[in-house]
Parts: structure tokens; sequence; C-alpha cells
């Protein structure tokens, strides 16, 4: 896990940006809690005034915590993983994980390609989202069904292809 650090004098802008933000926001809630107009907000008790600067600072909490979970969500979509989220946040994978579970989208076992009509029969191809490589299932006209054997995966889909349209071409409806 890698912290972010930041400099005494970027801190200090920060401070200043987020407070000359939020200043409006507290203001708008002092004067809904008190009643008071904004110009008079002041006038209000202590207690209320400082309340009411917490309360704004939830809302800001809140938003950054949205923000935040966009963020992991767009660095997901972009093909980041739980760990990389993590060390971008100082945390673990794990922790990455549970703070943003739907970040980095789960990968299928297969994502179905293209399929085949030939000899009457029809082919579908598959490809595996961890090897990459491709496979195929088959039922010929002839009612007989296929599939690449025992875990076999193709290059590419163009190989898958050739061997499925290989089955079919094997399993045609013969007139007697």
């Amino acid at each position: 896990m890698t912290s972010i650090e930041i400099t005494p004098e970027e801190r200090a802008e920060l401070v200043k940006a987020l407070t000359g933000a939020l200043d409006p926001l507290a203001t708008a809630v002092r004067s809904r809690r008190s009643g008071l107009s904004t110009a008079r907000m002041w006038d209000a008790d202590p207690v209320e005034v400082t309340l009411s600067v917490l309360a704004a600072w939830k809302v800001v909490d809140g938003e950054v915590r949205r923000l935040t979970a966009l963020a992991a969500a767009a660095a997901g979509s972009y093909g980041a993983n739980y760990e990389q989220l993590g060390a971008a946040w100082g945390m673990t994978r794990q922790g990455a994980r549970k703070k943003w579970p739907e970040a980095v989208p789960r990968p299928t076992a297969a994502r179905t390609g293209p399929s085949l009509e030939l000899f009457g029969g029809h082919a579908e191809l598959t490809q595996d989202q961890r090897s990459g490589g491709w496979s195929w299932t088959a039922e010929g006209a002839d009612g007989t069904l296929g599939a690449a054997g025992d875990g076999t995966r193709y290059a590419t889909k163009e190989e898958a292809a050739a061997h499925a349209g290989a089955f079919l071409r094997e399993h045609v409806v013969t007139l007697p």
C-alpha cells in the first residue's frame, strides 16, 4: 500500500479551497436551522452555528464518497483491478473490494461469440475470458452434438470456427 503525501503548501491550498466551497452550504444550513436571515445568522447560539458547519461537512463527506465511488468505478471500467484501486487509496486489495464492491466488473467464464449455420447444423463459438482462447459447441443436421474436446482452446475464433465447421460437415443429413 502506498500513501499519497502532500506538501504543507498543498494541504493549506486544499483546506482553503474546501473551506471556500463549504462556506455557501454552511451559510444556507445555518440560516435554515436558526430561522435567521443570512445577515443575522451569526446571532444564533454558537453551538447551533458550529453544528450547522458540522452538518454541512457531512453533506460534503457524502458527496466525496459518491464521487470517490464513481472514480473507482471509472478506473475499474478501464481495466484497473482491486489491487490497483487499493494501492491508489492506501489500502489492501480486500479493503478496496469491500469499499467499492461493484467497481471492478467480474469476469465471466465465457463470452458467447459468433455462431455458424453450415450444412444444416448450428455451432456457437465462445471465448474464455481468462485465457482468451476460443472453443465451440455444435449440433449437426443429423442431431449429433459436439464440442471442442476436453477443454481444448483455439488461439483464434477463426480456428475454432474451422473445427466447428468440420464437425458440421461430418454430420449432415444423408438422403437414402
